[in-house]
């Protein structure tokens, strides 16, 4: 049942032929108590419907569990999920005793694989889920986002997008995962950059209920004024050329704090006295 999974990331796979044809003997239905099972804890999904578990749940009693869960063991008595959490989740609501499970040995990497993947292959999750299994997958197996993209079947472009919306504020992810926004609302709200304009434009985007469009509009005038207000800076003719100096000084280290994909604020203001310069900067990147 996990072969797919194998071909994919070469999980579980063997050098010796008969103890590969020992594991796949190994695949036997087993019953174990229902309360010996932990949840998996690299499960990608965040948001379980609890509606249609309860659906499942009873599908389940009408029909039985036609696929039994994968579970590896991590204690005497324990077992940790690796594949089938939502019938885990039901059968819990069944109150049942005892759970039909195939036991695995596999390690943790090869344990989040598999829950990413299987994860992935359903279309349920959000795209923040989608983007946080990326993001892990990337990082367990040393991948470039171009070899994910080829080994999962998808464009580079479509990775590559998604990981973008874990740069947005959480505040922004939430409402993404709870739908309340649309992932091309997400995408739009990137090109500010400023992480407070952007928590600011959501409540703006949930308080007037913009759509996408209303939304894009309202980032090109931020923009505008953004660019409006770096014109205004003060001009450094005819003064003290240290002075001059120390402002480009200034202003060249925090473009290259800004290069670096930090969201750096600045404001200038010319005083009778002297020059003020006030930079933001966001405690999370």
């Amino acid at each position: 049942m996990l072969q797919p999974f194998n071909r994919i990331f070469g999980l579980g796979e063997k050098s010796d032929p008969e103890a590969e044809e020992a594991s796949y003997r190994s695949d036997e239905v087993i019953q174990i108590p229902v309360r010996s099972i932990e949840p998996n804890r690299f499960q990608p999904r965040a948001v379980f419907d609890e509606e249609k578990i309860k659906e499942l749940a009873q599908t389940i009693h009408t029909h039985g569990m036609i696929q039994p869960i994968v579970v590896r063991k991590v204690g005497e008595e324990s077992y940790e999920l690796i594949a089938g959490e939502r019938r885990w989740r039901a059968i819990q609501v069944l109150e049942w005793e005892q759970a039909p499970v195939i036991v695995r040995e596999m390690t943790d990497a090869e344990t989040a694989s598999v829950a990413l993947i299987e994860n992935l292959q359903r279309e349920e999750l959000t795209v923040i889920e989608e983007a946080t299994a990326y993001a892990k997958l990337l990082d367990l197996h040393g991948l470039t986002q171009e070899a994910l993209a080829q080994r999962l079947g998808k464009n580079q472009s479509t990775i590559a997008n998604k990981l973008r919306l874990l740069k947005l504020p959480e505040s922004v992810q939430m409402a993404l995962m709870e739908k309340t926004i649309t992932e091309r609302h997400a995408r739009a709200l990137i090109k500010l950059k400023d992480l407070e304009k952007q928590e600011k434009l959501l409540q703006e985007i949930l308080g007037k209920d913009l759509n996408v469009k209303q939304t894009e509009e309202r980032i090109i005038k931020l923009s505008e004024e953004t660019e409006e207000k770096k014109k205004k800076r003060p001009k450094l003719k005819g003064v003290n050329k240290d002075i001059r100096i120390a402002m480009n000084t200034i202003r060249q280290s925090l473009t290259m704090v800004s290069d670096t994909g930090i969201d750096v604020e600045t404001d200038e203001k010319d005083l009778d006295e002297y020059y003020q310069i006030t930079i933001k900067i966001p405690k999370n990147k």
